[in-house]
C-alpha cells in the first residue's frame, strides 16, 4: 500500500534497490547528495547532478526535464553514507520561472524496480524558493527509511549546498547550472500541458512488463498560454495597426475539445485514429497538439520499454547472485539450472515489454499514417502533395516544421519537429563534424554545403508560410563561399537584398537590423509609434549568417549577440550556419549566444532531447525529393505575390 507522506513524515523502505520518480509542471534539475551520520556532504564527489550523474549507488538524470527517474541502490553506497537527499532546483535562464511558487507543485514517488509505489510526496507550500530538499533516505538502526522534507531555499542550490556543509557551495551550484544550461540549449520546447484525457497515455516504467504501477498524478493543467512566447508588446504602427510579434490567434483561455470526427470503435477494438483529435481553437492548433501528443507518447512508451528491460536485467542479476552465493549450487547442475531459470525469466519479461512496445508503436504508426497526409504546408514535408497546391497564405500558421525526430527502437516512425511561430529563439545549423554516422561519412566541405542548403530550405519555408511582404530575409556570406547553395533565394528575388560580402557588408546589414530593433523597442516602450521613420519595415526579418565568425570583428560579434537576445521579441530572428570550433578563439564570450539558439544539423544526428524523459532523439533535416523543383516553384509564387503587393 502506498504511503502518501506529508512534510516531516517518514516511512520504512521494504527494499534497497529503488527508483525515485519526479513529475513537475516545468523542467527542473534533479540531483542527490550523500551525507554522513551528521548529514554533512564531504565534497563535490558526494553530489550526483547533471554534470556528474553517477556516484556509487546512485544515478540521476543528465539534464533538466519535467519528469525524472533516479536509480538508487542503497547497498552499493559507501559505508560512511547514512543519508541520501533528493534535490530539486529550477534551471536558471531568461524567461524561466525563478521560484517554485510560480510552477505546479512537484510530485515525488519512491518505487520498487517493478514500478510499485512505496511512498509519495507532493511539495506544496513553496513560494520564493528556487531549490528544495525533497526527500531524504536515511539509515536508522540498520534499516533504511524515507522522510518527506520539502525544505526550500530562496538562495538556490548554493544555499542548499552550504546548509549541507559543502565547502565550495557557490562554485558547485554554478557548475551544475552551467551544465544544465548546455543541456537545455539542445532540448526542444514542449507546448503547454494539456488537460488529461485528450490522449491515451502509455504506461511508464516496468509496468509495461506486466507490473501494475500506479501513475503519478498529473499537475494541475495551466491556462493555454504558449510556453516561451515573446512579449506581447503593442503600440500603434504608422498605418494605425498594432506592432505585435506574438501570434495573432493565440488564446489565453482553454480551447474547446475536438469535435467528434469518426464513429466510435466496436467493443474490444482500438479506436481508429483521426487527424486533429486533440484540443485546439483551429485545425492547425489541433494538429499541432496532436503531433506533440504523439511525440510525448513515443517518448514515454520507449522509456517504459527501456525501464522494463533494465528491471529484467537487474532481476536476473539478483537471482543469479542469490543462487550462486550458496556453495551447494556451484557444483553439479544446480548452478546451470539457476542460470537458465534466471535467463528465462529475463527473456519472458523482456518479451512482454517488447510486445507492449510493439502495440504502442503500431498505434502511433497508424496515427501517423492518418495525420501526415492531413498536414498543412507549414507542417508537411517537401514530398507532401499539399505543396503542389500551394498558395501564399493570408495569415501565419501556428507552427513550422523543422525536420523529423525518431528513436532507435522505432526507426521507421518519424515525428515532425514543430516550432511555434513567430520564432521564439534563433536557430543554429551546425556545419561542423559531429559523432553521428552520417557526419562521419561526409567530408567537411560537404557538411558545410549541406548546412547552407538546410538554411535555404528553412528560409524558403518561412517565406512560404507568411503573408506576402510580412517576412524578409537577409543573408550575410562574408567570403561568398555559399553562392551556389544560395542561388534559389537569389535567383527568385525573394531576398531583401544581395547577400552581404566582406567586413563592410557584414557591418552594414548588422547596423541596419540593430537600428531596427532599437527603434521598435523604443517605440514600444514609449508608445511613440508616430516617431518611427516612415520607411521602417515593421514586418518580421530573418538574418542568415554563413561561415561565422569569418568577416566578424568584435563590434560585429557584439551586435550579433544583441540581435540573438533582443531580436525575437520585436520580429528579428537569427539563423546561423557555423562550426562552433571555428569560434573557439572568442573563448566563453560566445557561450550565451550558442545556448540561446536551437541547434539542428544538416545530416541525421542524435543530439536533441525531449523535456519529459530526456531521450536522445535522432534529428533528420527536411530535404526536397531528388529531382523535384518544388522549392523553386514555391519561391516563384512567393516572389510573384511580393511583387503584386508592391504595385
Amino acid at each position: 500500500m502506498t504511503a502518501e507522506l506529508v512534510r516531516g513524515q517518514n516511512h520504512t523502505l521494504p527494499q534497497t534497490r529503488l527508483e525515485i520518480r519526479v513529475s513537475a509542471g516545468s523542467p527542473v534539475v534533479a540531483g542527490a547528495t550523500l551525507g554522513d551520520e551528521r548529514g554533512t556532504v564531504r565534497g563535490a564527489e558526494w553530489i550526483a547532478h547533471p554534470a556528474s550523474h553517477r556516484v556509487p549507488g546512485l544515478e540521476v538524470s543528465r539534464q533538466a526535464a519535467a519528469d525524472h527517474r533516479l536509480a538508487v541502490d542503497l547497498d552499493a553506497l559507501p559505508a560512511e553514507v547514512h543519508r541520501v537527499t533528493v534535490v530539486l532546483a529550477l534551471p536558471m535562464g531568461a524567461g524561466r520561472p525563478v521560484s517554485f511558487g510560480a510552477v505546479a507543485a512537484p510530485f515525488v514517488a519512491v518505487t520498487g524496480l517493478d514500478g510499485t509505489e512505496i511512498a509519495t510526496f507532493t511539495l506544496t507550500g513553496l513560494d520564493t524558493e528556487s531549490a528544495v530538499s525533497a526527500l531524504e533516505l536515511y539509515r536508522r538502526q540498520g534499516a533504511w527509511k524515507v522522510r518527506a522534507v520539502g525544505q526550500g531555499y530562496a538562495a538556490g542550490l548554493a544555499g542548499l549546498f552550504a546548509d549541507q556543509g559543502v565547502a565550495e557551495a557557490a562554485e558547485t551550484a554554478a557548475a551544475i547550472q552551467e551544465a544544465v544550461a548546455s543541456g537545455l540549449a539542445r532540448s526542444v520546447t514542449p507546448p503547454p500541458r494539456t488537460t488529461e484525457g485528450e490522449r491515451v497515455r502509455h504506461p511508464a516504467g516496468p509496468a509495461a512488463a506486466g507490473a501494475q504501477a500506479p501513475a503519478p498524478p498529473v499537475p494541475e493543467a495551466q491556462p493555454a498560454e504558449p510556453l516561451g512566447d515573446p512579449a506581447s508588446a503593442r503600440t500603434e504602427a504608422p498605418g494605425g495597426g498594432p506592432i505585435d510579434y506574438a501570434h495573432p490567434r493565440r488564446q489565453t483561455s482553454a480551447p474547446p475539445p475536438p469535435p467528434p470526427t469518426a464513429p466510435p470503435a466496436a467493443p474490444g477494438q482500438p479506436a481508429r485514429p483521426v487527424a486533429g483529435d486533440a484540443t485546439g481553437w483551429s485545425m492547425d492548433e489541433r494538429l499541432y497538439n496532436q503531433i506533440w501528443g504523439m511525440f510525448e507518447d513515443l517518448a514515454r512508451a520507449v522509456a517504459a520499454y527501456r525501464s522494463a528491460v533494465d528491471f529484467a536485467e537487474s532481476r536476473m542479476d539478483q537471482e543469479l547472485d542469490r543462487a550462486l552465493s550458496d556453495p551447494r549450487n556451484r557444483i553439479g547442475g544446480a548452478g546451470d539450472r539457476a542460470r537458465e531459470a534466471a535467463r528465462a525469466k529475463r527473456d519472458e519479461l523482456t518479451g512482454r515489454a517488447r510486445e507492449a512496445l510493439e502495440r504502442d508503436l503500431a498505434e502511433l504508426a497508424a496515427e501517423s499514417a492518418v495525420v501526415e497526409p492531413a498536414l498543412p504546408a507549414a507542417y508537411a514535408g517537401w514530398d507532401n502533395p499539399v505543396w503542389h497546391a500551394y498558395r501564399v497564405p493570408m495569415e501565419i500558421p501556428m507552427a513550422l516544421r523543422l525536420g523529423d525526430l525518431r528513436l532507435g527502437e522505432a526507426p521507421d516512425l518519424r515525428i515532425p519537429l514543430l516550432v511555434r511561430l513567430p520564432l521564439e529563439r534563433g536557430i543554429w545549423i551546425d556545419s561542423g563534424r559531429t559523432a553521428s554516422e552520417a557526419a562521419a561519412s561526409t567530408t567537411g566541405d560537404q557538411l558545410r554545403g549541406l548546412a547552407v542548403e538546410t538554411a535555404v530550405t528553412l528560409a524558403a519555408r518561412l517565406l512560404a508560410v507568411y503573408p506576402a511582404g510580412d517576412f524578409s530575409v537577409h543573408v550575410v556570406d562574408p567570403a561568398g563561399s555559399a553562392a551556389g547553395q544560395l542561388s534559389p533565394l537569389v535567383g527568385s528575388g525573394v531576398l531583401a537584398g544581395p547577400p552581404a560580402a566582406g567586413a563592410e557588408g557584414v557591418a552594414s546589414v548588422l547596423a541596419h537590423l540593430t537600428r531596427r530593433v532599437d527603434l521598435v523597442q523604443m517605440a514600444i516602450r514609449a508608445g511613440a509609434a508616430d516617431a518611427l521613420p516612415p520607411d521602417l519595415d515593421t514586418g518580421e526579418h530573418l538574418l542568415i549568417v554563413n561561415d561565422f565568425p569569418h568577416g566578424f570583428d568584435d563590434r560585429a560579434v557584439t551586435q550579433l549577440r544583441y540581435l540573438a537576445d533582443e531580436g525575437p521579441s520585436v520580429g528579428v530572428h537569427l539563423l546561423m550556419v557555423a562550426d562552433r570550433e571555428d569560434a573557439r578563439a572568442y573563448g566563453p564570450v560566445l557561450d550565451p549566444l550558442w545556448r540561446s539558439l536551437l541547434r539542428i544539423t544538416p545530416v541525421a544526428d542524435d543530439h536533441l532531447a525531449d523535456p519529459w524523459v530526456g531521450h536522445a532523439w535522432t534529428y533528420e533535416p527536411l530535404r526536397t525529393p531528388q529531382g523535384s523543383r518544388v522549392l523553386e516553384q514555391v519561391l516563384a509564387l512567393v516572389a510573384e505575390a511580393r511583387r503584386g503587393g508592391r504595385r
